[in-house]
């Protein structure tokens, strides 16, 4: 269901004030947890495979100790699959960088925020 218009404004005005507020909390939250990597969800799922022969293996030679270890590999081998990339440690805010040549930013954020400051000031189109 998507936000009223009253809603949208007043999402938008909170947002505004967040960036101006605590823009380093910004910035780390949208750097923060990355994507997973494809190294680490190959490593991850290999893991998890011989985990579960070994949990397989522990159920065949009814060994309730193999079987044990043999999840907790196969646990292991999910949580490494899953785990984000890290970000990197320094990253400068994305209202602290200035856009290139003097254009102006092509952020999807920052259109929004230019436009509700228009609507503000009365400079509607």
């Amino acid at each position: 269901m998507p936000l009223s218009e009253q809603e949208q404004r007043l999402l938008d005005e909170m947002e505004r004030h967040l960036y101006r507020s605590d823009a380093e909390f910004v910035s780390k939250v949208s750097a923060g947890a990355g994507k997973p990597s494809y190294r680490g969800i190959a490593l991850g799922s290999l893991i998890a495979v011989v985990g579960a022969i070994g949990l397989v293996l522990g159920v065949v030679i009814q060994q309730p100790l193999v079987g044990l270890l043999g999840f907790a590999i196969m646990l292991t081998g999910v949580l490494v699959a899953t785990k984000p990339t890290r970000a990197p440690l320094e990253q400068p805010s994305p209202r602290q960088t200035a856009p290139a040549g003097g254009q102006k930013s092509s952020r999807l954020m920052d259109r929004f925020n230019d436009r509700w400051d228009k609507r503000q000031s009365g400079d509607e189109r």
